[in-house]
Parts: C-alpha cells; structure tokens; sequence
C-alpha cells in the first residue's frame, strides 16, 4: 500500500512476513541479540534511552544519532535472512541494520528525521516490525497540519525513500495502554566514509611502488 502523502515515498507492506516465521524470528532476536541501553541528553539532562538497540553491518561503518554513536555487529544468519528477503521488494543492497526492543508502552522513540549525514541525501530505510503493533506516527515539516498516523502489525514493512526525510518526521509514540514487547528493525545504507577510500588508494598506490 502506498501512502498518498506529499513529499515523499512511503510503502506499507503488511504481511511481510508471515505470521508463524515472524514469531520466531521476534523469538530468536529478543533472546540473542546484546541489548544495550544507551543515554541520551535532554535539554541538558541525562536520560537513560527508552528502548534498548543494537547495531549490526557488514562494512564495519558506525552510526551516530542523538549524541550516541554505535558501532556495528557483524550480520547474523537471521539478520541476513530477513536482509535477503528485502531484495524482493528492493533492489537497495542495506549495509547495517539498527534494532530497537520497545519493553511495553512506555517505551518510545520521539519525532526525529533519519537524516544524518551517514545516510546520503535521500536514504532508503526498510522497517520491519516484529510482536505488539504500534502506531506510527508522521508529521510533515513544514506543513504543520498534515499529520498520519498507520498501525505497525507483527510482521510488516515500513519502506520510506526518495525526498521523506528531508520533509517528514516520525515517531514511535509511550501509550498508557498494557501493551507487549515490539521489535524494531531498520535496515539503511551507511557508506564507507570518504576517509577511509583515500586511505585505502594512498596505501595501495604505495605499495605498488615500494
């Protein structure tokens, strides 16, 4: 289903995965992936993140947001599954994955653009969401009217490209509501860093002349 909003490229795909493949994978990801718990600063204050994350990659690229800055897990077996699945949908070739473990209700992800300088200038961000359905909710920048909200289920994909970030942000929003655990997957593009390539042709260019 495509999201007929402004500005932007949005598709929802809602059985991604099926149900009974989407419960393992929630299952197996929640008991072997190292959760961590970073801090984020506040307006000047120090809080713990309300979720916990993990990062994994295969070109060893780091990724920063909000003052924290991970580095990345080699893909695992289950990670590569999902990225390979991806490929029915996308011809995008992700390089990392960020995942995020939402406990119960009160634990969020506040309006934020993926727009950081890792990403390139139009990124492409596949989400796929594991266990308790969440609303996901968007605001156009500039058009403070325009707002969306669309229902996250067990085993969908959120695929954002094209201009998105750069006009629209997203959250994941607490609710009082009793609620189960959810698990977040987002796989992007993170580059190598520019740094690294002239590095790298400085060395070989060295070495083809010693």
């Amino acid at each position: 289903m495509k999201l007929q909003l402004p500005d932007s490229d949005i598709t929802y795909f809602s059985n991604f995965l099926d149900y009974e493949n989407a419960s393992s994978y929630f299952e197996l990801l929640k008991s072997t992936v190292p959760w961590r718990q970073d801090e984020i600063r506040v307006y000047g204050k120090i809080y713990p993140q309300p979720r916990l994350t993990a990062l994994y990659g295969n070109n060893n690229q780091s990724y920063s947001y909000s003052g924290i800055t991970m580095q990345p897990l080699p893909f695992t077996e289950t990670i590569l599954v999902l990225k390979t699945k991806l490929s029915e949908v996308t011809p995008v070739n992700f390089t990392s994955c960020l995942l995020n473990l939402y406990r119960d209700g009160k634990d969020s992800n506040g309006w934020h653009s993926d727009d950081e300088k890792e990403l390139g200038k139009n990124p492409v961000i596949a989400s796929v969401s594991l266990g308790q359905q969440r609303y996901f909710h968007l605001k156009h920048k500039k058009l403070k009217d325009l707002k969306y909200k669309i229902l996250l289920e067990h085993g969908s994909l959120l695929l954002m490209s094209g201009q998105t970030q750069h006009y629209w942000l997203h959250q994941i929003a607490k609710t009082a509501k009793p609620i189960g655990e959810r698990i977040n997957l987002t796989f992007r593009v993170i580059p190598y860093k520019k740094i690294y390539l002239e590095k790298s042709i400085f060395f070989l260019y060295h070495l083809q002349r010693s």
